[in-house]
């Protein structure tokens, strides 16, 4: 049996300011693709043979994404692996074989990085064939991508000796990320591929191997799995345990040291997005070379990626540009210098400010809310709770809330007494009560709601109880 294990860690810094630590890039609905990049991942292993539920490993903090996207693809037999913080793909992968060999021993892994695109289904699916067939040969496979071109942000692998009775290669090296004239003479010898991150092996294997080439990192992982807590539908993983574990990836800790490390080639129309010209590259095009997203009006522009998120965009006399404007920020940058975006995310980090965390509108397991206004002493928010969902019951010891139903119907709580509001209804909530909003009803409320007080973080919040698990720990 096949186990696909997702990994959906990251944050993808260099897609700011669309991509955030809230709301990372494999979880949006780009609008060139359809559903998330998560979501497509999960669909191009329709149809492959002896193939399970997959085991999603993430952040604690996009459980409930995670959860609701598996649910909207009817994945309701998923199960999720929460890390309290990123240890790179070794520690990710070794948790997710733990948890493979305990159902079955002869569990064989197809790790996929969860922010991939791949165009040819029916070919990725055909190298997944024939990588099976190398995996049970006791090789621990990776997938190398045919270059298409001198790609200096790439690690690399060469190819070695055709593996007996397989369409797959021995891994001769791998090769960091080179530059621009190595790149081009990897590119002529025709023998060298992309590192694309994506593996099959067996779980035993790869452990057996982790614990030779990196038995510390084994050793942590297996006394986390010893004390991992399950609660619903996640498995997580102890902070007490894991925060001894240290950072490393698959290719550094196993797949250069073992002699075992086996290659299949794969010309799918694979990319990483790794940046905004990738999204160029993969997207439809107008007749200027252009693509554009959202309300977008252009001038003598050729060759750019220009997105609008929630109001008009204009450029004119510019080429090779990308332009992205959310609701709280604008990215201007050459096309060529997209890579360098995650150095503006360092900045913000390095100033603490929440345009690197999250967006104006910020989802919840509930529901979402966005800010509308944000200034000293009061901010207005749109607060919008789902069907059959409910706020936590809360208080806060520096502000007062006034709420006004605009849509729906939901029932509030306010220092034990119960109300139900409809439409143009209002409630006042004083500093220091008790309260929860709820909506025990078919279709979703929302309000918009009045804060007001001398502090309002979203750390302000005292939760007394919570269908979701975010209360304190004692």
């Amino acid at each position: 049996m096949l186990l696909p294990v997702v990994i959906a860690g990251g944050i993808g810094s260099r897609l700011w300011p669309v991509s955030r630590t809230l709301l990372p890039k494999q979880f949006i609905h780009f609008q060139q693709f359809g559903g998330s990049l998560f979501q497509n991942t999960l669909n191009r292993l329709n149809g492959i043979e002896d193939i399970s539920q997959p085991l999603v490993v993430c952040n604690e903090e996009h459980r409930f994404l995670v959860a609701e996207q598996l649910r909207t693809l009817g994945e309701l037999d998923s199960k999720i692996l929460l890390e309290p913080f990123g240890k790179d793909t070794a520690p990710a992968v070794a948790m997710a074989a733990l948890c493979a060999i305990q159902e079955n021993p002869d569990a064989l892994l197809l790790v996929l990085p969860a922010d991939h695109i791949i165009n040819d289904i029916d070919c990725f699916q055909s190298a997944i064939s024939e990588a099976k067939k190398l995996a049970k040969k006791n090789k621990l496979v990776t997938f190398g991508i045919v270059p298409d071109g001198p790609e200096v942000g790439y690690g690399y692998i060469e190819k070695g000796s055709q593996v007996e009775g397989a369409d797959g290669f021995n891994v001769a090296r791998f090769v960091e990320k080179p530059d621009l004239v190595a790149a081009i003479s990897y590119l002529e010898a025709r023998t060298y591929f992309w590192n694309s991150g994506m593996f099959m092996f067996s779980a035993q294997l790869f452990l057996s191997e982790l614990e030779v080439y990196a038995k510390d990192i084994y050793e942590v992982c297996a006394e986390s799995f010893a004390a991992i807590i399950k609660d619903n539908d996640f498995m997580r993983i102890p902070e007490s345990t894991f925060s001894a574990c240290r950072s490393d990836s698959i290719d550094y800790a196993v797949m250069e040291k073992t002699a075992n490390a086996a290659m299949i080639p794969l010309d799918a129309g694979w990319n990483d997005l790794g940046a905004w010209e990738a999204l160029w590259k993969v997207s439809n095009k107008d007749a200027n070379g252009n693509v554009i997203n959202g309300d977008v009006l252009l001038n003598q522009v050729n060759n750019s990626y220009i997105q609008a998120e929630s109001r008009l965009v204009a450029a004119v006399g510019v080429e090779d540009t990308v332009i992205i404007e959310t609701a709280d920020a604008v990215l201007v940058s050459n096309k060529k210098s997209a890579q360098t975006v995650k150095q503006i995310v360092e900045q913000l980090e390095a100033k603490k400010r929440a345009e690197s965390v999250s967006h104006t509108k910020v989802f919840r397991p509930w529901g979402s809310y966005e800010s509308l206004m944000n200034t000293d002493g009061y901010q207005v928010k749109h607060i919008i709770v789902n069907p059959g969902e409910s706020l936590s019951l809360q208080m806060h010891h520096h502000r007062a809330e006034h709420w006004t139903v605009i849509k729906g119907k939901g029932v509030i709580t306010c220092d034990g007494k119960e109300i139900s509001l409809g439409v143009n209804e209002n409630i006042f909530i004083p500093l220091g009560s008790k309260h929860r909003l709820a909506n025990p009803f078919s279709e979703s409320v929302e309000i918009i709601e009045v804060q007001v007080g001398n502090y309002l973080g979203e750390d302000d919040i005292v939760r007394f109880e919570d269908q979701y698990g975010r209360l304190e720990k004692p």
